[in-house]
């Protein structure tokens, strides 16, 4: 909850204090909201007019994490065909509505582009240092499965981290979107 209300007050350009007075509400009541509390009745009606926006919307967090956890979901499918970790999540983002949903999609596509562009290199570069080191053991294999393993364990934690903390634990390095 805290993020929604906070979100849409940020969007709205407003201050804790000028969405106070523009609702009708305490400042503390606004600090309370906005820490995770949640808005009912008078207040939820007051601050979705406040802020111009469907009292649903205040309090759809759920729902939109829901979304969140499938675009995390939808990057396994790696597994089965080659840049699907890509393809599925932008599809799936772009068809949420949700700004706080959209940028955590972003964050998702950015870590899996990352990723996606170092296995392919690695895997491109293995068989010549394989035989530039003159080694008997498929090299490329063993990069595949590496780079498999740390791709399982980015989404892992950030499942798991998406549970806990409604956020990302691993965030990208490089936004390109």
């Amino acid at each position: 909850m805290e993020n929604n209300v906070k979100h849409y007050r940020e969007k709205s350009n407003l201050t804790q204090t000028e969405l106070a007075e523009k609702s009708g509400l305490s400042l503390r009541t606004i600090q309370r909201i906005e820490k995770g509390s949640l808005p009912k009745g008078h207040t939820l009606t007051s601050l979705s007019n406040a802020l111009g926006i469907d009292p649903d919307k205040l309090l759809n967090h759920t729902a939109d994490l829901e979304k969140v956890k499938y675009i995390n979901i939808s990057t396994l499918s790696f597994l089965i065909l080659p840049f699907a970790n890509i393809v599925l999540p932008i599809i799936l983002t772009n068809k949420s509505e949700d700004e706080r949903t959209k940028r955590i999609g972003k964050d998702i596509i950015n870590i899996q582009i990352f990723w996606s562009v170092v296995t392919s290199f690695i895997l491109i570069v293995s068989p010549f240092i394989q035989h530039w080191l003159s080694i008997e053991l498929p090299l490329i294999t063993i990069c595949l499965l590496v780079s498999i393993g740390i791709n399982l364990f980015i989404f892992l934690k950030n499942a798991i981290s998406l549970n806990d903390r409604s956020e990302l634990r691993i965030k990208p390095i490089l936004r390109l979107l």
